[in-house]
């Protein structure tokens, strides 16, 4: 989510992946200011009982493949990762098609949350509007968004949470020179500057599936991103692993 520098189709609709580790190191510095005073959660204390058994994402590299605990959420997931698949942030992961423009990804799934939505995701500056902590919310902002179309959201478990899933791409006759900076801006980390999921030039076909789960009064967001020309194959092992994504509840 969050820089115009990109490294793939998929990630067009995200922030750069350098810019990304910056960012998580930043999330962790103001997580552990804002906590280290304090108990820690159920959901923390989950985390650290899971991740006795379950691996922890990595932070940055190739993944082997197996089941890995996600942690940066209030509420841990677990997701299970084919082989062939890296990540450069902790908060993403992705995979080449062979077939296509090599070293770059051409599908992804992103952990990041999302803050700020445009009413008119062209002409998006000045026009970032913080959105309510909820799934609803998200739902809501990204449907009514100008310049763009939505699936209608339907109901989902994400483990043992409950959330929402729709599609959500560039409107057909959508023109990304005539925007913003030349790019649709979906979401954003920063009501200043599109920072977060964008479509430009470059992927301005693609599609973007969202699955977005109430946790206890807060909003997560798992996105998932694919090239319009990918090996179908491909799409259905990022779909797999997608749907492999469960939250789970603290035991009481």
């Amino acid at each position: 989510m969050w820089t115009s520098t990109r490294r793939s189709h998929a990630t067009h609709a995200t922030r750069s992946r350098r810019a990304g580790v910056a960012v998580a190191v930043l999330a962790c510095v103001s997580l552990v200011a804002c906590t280290a005073t304090e108990p820690p959660s159920p959901a923390a204390s989950a985390a650290t009982a899971a991740a006795d058994t379950i691996a922890p994402f990595p932070q940055r590299g190739d993944i082997d493949a197996g089941t890995y605990l996600v942690t940066g959420y209030p509420v841990p997931f677990e997701i299970t990762v084919p082989d062939g698949w890296e990540t450069f942030d902790g908060a993403s992961l992705g995979k080449d098609d062979p077939d296509l423009l090599p070293n770059t990804w051409d599908v992804a799934l992103f952990f990041y949350p999302v803050t700020y939505v445009p009413t008119d995701a062209c002409a998006w500056r000045g026009a970032l509007v913080q959105i309510d902590p909820t799934a609803e919310a998200l739902v809501d902002a990204m449907s009514a968004q100008a310049s763009t179309v939505s699936t209608p959201a339907v109901e989902v478990m994400v483990g043992d949470y409950a959330g929402f899933e729709f599609d959500h791409a560039a409107e057909s006759d959508a023109d990304v020179t005539d925007c913003d900076f030349a790019k649709l801006c979906i979401y954003s980390d920063s009501a200043a500057d599109c920072n977060g999921s964008w479509f430009d030039t470059g992927n301005v076909g693609d599609s973007q599936t969202y699955r977005t789960v109430d946790l206890n009064g807060e909003r997560a967001v798992i996105a998932m991103g694919s090239d319009g020309a990918v090996n179908p194959a491909l799409r259905t092992e990022a779909r797999a692993t997608f749907d492999s994504i469960e939250f789970v509840r603290p035991d009481e």
